[in-house]
Parts: C-alpha cells; sequence; structure tokens
C-alpha cells in the first residue's frame, strides 16, 4: 500500500513519516504524480520521484530469493562505501550518487531499504510480471518545460500484470481505465516532540498535520477528494 492510499485509510506508518520529514508548513502544489493505463497485457503506472522506493519495495518482495541485473543508483548523504558493491560514486554539494549495476536478490535489496530508510533507492529491475524503470538521479519535484505544461509524471514506470498493485494508486475505481492523479500537500502545524532539545532530532520526529487534496481524471471523469492527516 502507497503512502498516499495509507493516509486515506487511517494507516499511517513510519514509512509515512517520513515522506513529509522535509516539509515545513506551507502549500506544495501537484506532488505524487500518477499516470495509470490499462490495456490487454495488463498496466503502466507512471509516477513522480515520491513512490521510488515503495516501486522498489514491491518489485523486491515479488523477486525475493531470486537475482536479477539491478541498475541505477542509489542517493544519500550518507557514507555508504562499506555497505553497497557499487560501480561508481559520484558527488555533488554533499549528494552522493552510488551507481549501481550488478545481480542482486530481491532479499538483498529488501535489507537495504530496511537498514536505511531515508536512502533514496533509484533502481530498475525485473521480476516475474513486473519491470521497473527508475531515473537514476536526484529526487526533484516534476517541472514542466514551460508555464502553460503540467509536471508530468515521469521518474518511475512499472509495467505489471498485477491488478493489486496497479489498483492501490487509483483506488477510486479499481476497475480503471485511465487515470491521472495530483495531489497538493497543505502542511497546517508541526507538532514538535515534548522535552527535545536537539534542533536535529525535533525536525527529524515533528509529526506534520494538515491535509491532502487529491484530485484528477479517471475514465474521463474529473474528482476531488480532501483527507486531513498528522504524519
Amino acid at each position: 500500500m502507497n503512502f498516499i492510499r495509507k493516509i486515506f485509510e487511517n494507516k499511517v506508518d513510519d514509512l509515512v513519516h517520513l515522506q513529509f520529514q522535509k516539509f515545513g508548513r506551507g502549500e506544495f502544489k501537484k506532488r505524487a504524480l500518477i499516470e495509470a493505463k490499462r490495456s490487454q497485457k495488463g498496466f503502466i503506472i507512471k509516477t513522480s520521484y515520491e513512490f521510488a522506493n515503495e516501486l522498489v519495495r514491491v518489485v523486491a518482495e515479488k523477486l525475493g530469493e531470486k537475482e536479477t541485473l539491478v541498475k541505477g543508483a542509489v542517493i544519500s548523504t550518507l557514507d555508504l562505501s562499506k555497505d553497497l558493491d557499487f560501480k561508481e560514486k559520484k558527488q555533488f554539494q554533499g549528494v552522493k550518487r552510488y551507481i549501481i549495476e550488478k545481480p542482486m536478490s530481491g532479499k538483498e535489496i529488501l535489507k537495504l531499504l530496511e537498514k536505511f530508510p531515508k536512502v533514496f533507492f533509484a533502481l530498475s529491475f525485473e521480476a516475474e510480471g513486473y519491470e521497473l524503470k527508475i531515473s537514476p538521479k536526484s529526487p526533484k519535484s516534476a517541472k514542466p518545460k514551460n508555464k502553460q505544461e503540467e509536471p508530468k509524471p515521469d521518474f518511475c514506470k512499472l509495467s505489471t500484470s498485477d491488478e493489486k498493485v496497479a489498483t492501490d494508486f487509483v483506488f477510486e475505481k479499481p476497475a480503471f481505465k485511465n487515470a491521472e492523479i495530483s495531489h497538493d500537500f497543505l502542511i497546517e502545524e508541526l507538532i514538535l516532540p515534548p522535552e527535545e532539545k536537539d534542533f536535529a532530532k525535533i525536525r527529524e520526529l515533528a509529526k506534520r498535520k494538515g491535509k491532502i487534496i487529491r484530485y484528477g481524471t479517471i475514465d474521463g471523469e474529473k474528482f476531488k477528494r480532501e483527507k486531513e492527516f498528522e504524519a
């Protein structure tokens, strides 16, 4: 279950909290973009960067003990040199990109996700019934080339025959054919941890309270929903 659906179904957990750690108070428009299409062969799900780690987890769980060629980048401000078997390391303004190109099992990928939940895993690989492609670059909000264009969900692409995964992104209408969905995040309050003095920990532990506006078009019909949340 992706973090947006968790919020709408009142199932907020630590992974949802991680999604909002970087936000202060304010309004953040056109986030967590989704474009989903159903065809005779299955589904194509395109998203912005926010869903990358969740998609990696889904495909890694399907892969399990099996190995496949994994390509892409692991991106972090942390020094992961001793924890990763990487092809190349690139660094810019303190952000490190570890280039990955090697056979890995789903279990190995899941261990890294669990050990480093704050690290960004821009990995491309396949499992039976799944093909995942993620841009091997630092996460950034989708931006149009000009002011007239809408931002596009072109950071992640999952091709799959798994209807359960596809409908997790379009939960309003499981039998959808085409969907385009976007979200606005309205952070109204930061709930600070009591008695904590360390500013870094305060920022990390503080909960964001506000609401999400989910809107878009599913099979030609426009919709808009709002959900208050605390994460």
